[in-house]
This record gives structure tokens, C-alpha cells and sequence, in this order.
């Protein structure tokens, strides 16, 4: 069985890289309406930090078996 930490490492990853892929679209391709803090890019920046730790919950729990 596996511990949760390798299914919550999975999930950062995936979701992270679902928002990571968000920002680079809205760089692109800029919405008509900014925001006061747009040209920052939060979405790419918690994309990379949601995708960095799931990878890191990842890979230390992968190999782990709870009996």
C-alpha cells in the first residue's frame, strides 16, 4: 500500500501543471481586462511551485510500502 503523500504528489504535479500550462496560454495570449497584479503572472509562478513539490512528494514516497 502506499503512503498518501505519493497520491497528494501526483496530485500537485497534475493540477500544477494544468495551471502552469494556464499561464503560459494567458501569456500569450493576454485577456482584454488586466488586473492590477497581471503582469506578474501568478498562475505561471504557483504552476512551477505546485509542479516543484508534487515532484518532490513524488519522488521520496514512490518507493515506500506501508505494511
Amino acid at each position: 500500500m502506499k503512503p498518501i503523500w505519493y497520491f497528494v504528489g501526483l496530485i500537485l504535479l497534475t493540477i500544477g501543471g494544468i495551471i502552469f500550462l494556464n499561464g503560459i496560454y494567458l501569456l500569450i495570449n493576454p485577456p482584454e481586462i488586466k488586473t492590477v497584479l497581471a503582469e506578474t503572472h501568478p498562475s505561471i509562478w504557483w504552476g512551477i511551485i505546485m509542479v516543484v513539490s508534487g515532484l518532490l512528494l513524488y519522488l521520496n514516497n514512490r518507493n515506500k510500502i506501508i505494511s
